[in-house]
């Protein structure tokens, strides 16, 4: 039960930081360009327009994406409530390397 809640918060990471940094991006778009906070690339760099749109494009999309992950991985995790560590482990890992697709993906339709 215990190694499940661990997993059941590991599987939620993902998503809820995608939920946070997109919110946060989103609506909080950083107001100069600058090395520290932002969505970082040479494209999105080049000036101030490209700059906002990609920090706002690429916000919104995390965000979406981490409100469809958080409820997907928790109907995932839940499948396996139960069950040995070693099923619980697998799941988890599953889970989590499939929302890293997502999670770098959205980098693709931004640039």
């Amino acid at each position: 039960m215990g190694f499940w809640i661990f997993m059941f918060i590991m599987v939620l990471l993902i998503p809820l930081t995608m939920i946070f940094f997109g919110w946060l991006l989103f609506r909080k778009t950083p107001k100069e360009i600058n090395y520290v906070y932002g969505y970082r690339t040479k494209r999105s760099m080049m000036n101030e327009e490209t700059w906002r749109f990609a920090n706002q494009y690429f916000g919104k999309a995390w965000y979406l994406c981490g409100l469809i992950l958080a409820p997907l991985s928790v109907i995932a995790i839940a499948l396996v409530f139960g069950k040995e560590p070693g099923t619980v482990g697998t799941v988890g890992g599953i889970i989590t390397m499939l929302q890293l697709i997502p999670l770098g993906g959205a980098i693709i339709p931004t640039e």
